[in-house]
């Protein structure tokens, strides 16, 4: 039984960053997916894939899986840099690229 502690990533589909600053600690499976042969849907008999905890610090993620025995793996966020972008750039004259459309 192992877990895995990181930061979510931000969704895809909005520009937000809502529910990217709580730690998530999720076990990672102990088998593999099992597929029902009738009905051709997957599922699994390992019940500890449901659970996702949420802490506020990566230090209360940590201490919650030493505290219960648990090996982890701890995935550091890449550092991202926002790039403040504005409308009214597009049409500066000293731009430095070339227009497209």
């Amino acid at each position: 039984m192992r877990a895995h502690i990181f930061l979510p990533p931000k969704s895809a589909m909005q520009s937000g960053l809502a529910g990217t600053r709580r730690w998530v600690l999720q076990y990672e499976p102990e088998r593999p997916k099992l597929r029902d042969q009738l009905m051709g849907w997957t599922g699994s008999d390992d019940m500890r894939q449901q659970i996702k905890l949420t802490f506020a610090t990566k230090e209360a993620a940590i201490a919650y899986a030493e505290a219960h025995g648990i090996p982890y793996d701890l995935e550091l966020p890449a550092a991202h840099l926002r790039k403040p972008k504005s409308y009214a750039d597009n049409f500066r004259p000293d731009r430095k690229e070339n227009w497209t459309h």
